[in-house]
């Protein structure tokens, strides 16, 4: 088994995409003794407000808090993803190098253009991860081909109807802790940067909002849900909510 082989792996164009979407999901299969890690496409360097190095330190107390293994940026233009020879095979080094099981991943149309970009290298790239005559290597050694058994798409900021909702109520509050890492990105009266759509007062809102809305459907208080990318298989019939 590789050293750095994890349960989970979710790929986001931006640092804070997961965090936004899927921070609780996340933190319950962590509890499961499930590992988890992130690869950030970009460093967000296009951002209204802040900087590249306080998103550093953001995503790094957000990666502690986590309890993530891994978590790395390839560092690709923000506002400027290319599905490129180049950077699809980029992408297919980080996923060999972790050979998850299930990967997370951008919705397919969002509000920024990047997240729909991404969905489709990130998918496109899983795909080429798992042809043998493609050869990628990590430090001189070739590295393993390797196919995600299952691509899941979060939910970010446009609403899109879920096919699998998860419970995160017993982590909600710690899932804020986690999405508040990001403070520069988020609303504070005391700021002079511009105001973006996820820096206004009703932002947190929406996202506690949404976790409630969710959760309505599953008879739980807070959840967050997952878009299927391909068909999923069940073992039982009688262990779906």
């Amino acid at each position: 088994m590789p050293v750095n082989k994890l349960d989970i792996l979710a790929f986001a164009a931006h640092p804070d995409d997961v965090e936004i979407s899927a921070a609780g999901i996340l933190l319950k299969h962590k509890a499961m003794g499930h590992s988890i890690g992130i690869v950030d496409l970009t460093q967000g360097e296009l951002g209204s407000r802040g900087d590249v190095a306080t998103r550093q330190a953001e995503s790094h107390r957000a990666s502690e808090l986590l309890g993530l293994s891994a978590r790395e940026n390839l560092n690709f233009k923000d506002g400027f993803l290319t599905e490129s020879e180049e950077a699809l095979m980029q992408i297919v080094q980080s996923i060999r190098k972790y050979q998850p099981e299930t990967l997370l991943i951008n919705t397919e149309t969002d509000r920024h253009p990047d997240h729909g970009i991404a969905h489709k290298m990130v998918k496109r790239a899983a795909f080429l991860s798992g042809l043998t005559k493609i050869k990628t290597f990590d430090q001189g050694i070739e590295q393993l081909a390797h196919r995600p058994n299952q691509i899941f798409a979060y939910i970010q900021d446009l609403y899109h109807e879920p096919d699998l909702i998860i419970d995160v109520s017993d982590f909600w509050k710690k899932r804020m802790e986690v999405l508040m890492c990001y403070a520069s990105q988020f609303y504070n009266p005391n700021s002079s940067e511009p105001l973006t759509p996820i820096a206004t007062p009703e932002f947190l809102k929406a996202i506690e909002g949404r976790g409630a809305q969710l959760a309505r459907f599953i008879n739980v208080q807070y959840a967050e849900g997952l878009k299927t990318v391909r068909p999923i298989g069940v073992n039982d019939l009688m262990s779906l909510q």
